[in-house]
């Protein structure tokens, strides 16, 4: 018998409540963050077509990096 394994690799955009569990940040945090300008659309995230928010994983890290500069 053959074993398949499936390799995924990680979007690199996600929804805020899926972003919230992988970053441990609330979604509440992440909206605050966006309406405050703290976070920046093309950078920490970016807008659908339909208005929906994606985060940039690449991107929250390299804010997560910056703060701790």
């Amino acid at each position: 018998m053959e074993t398949l394994v499936a390799q995924v690799a990680p979007a690199p955009y996600v929804t805020v409540p899926l972003a919230a569990t992988i970053t441990g940040l609330s979604e509440k945090a992440i909206r605050r963050k966006i309406e405050d300008g703290k976070w920046v659309v093309g950078r920490e995230f970016v807008r659908s077509p339909d208005g929906g928010i994606f985060i940039s994983l690449k991107g929250y890290q390299r804010w997560l990096e910056r703060a701790g500069v």
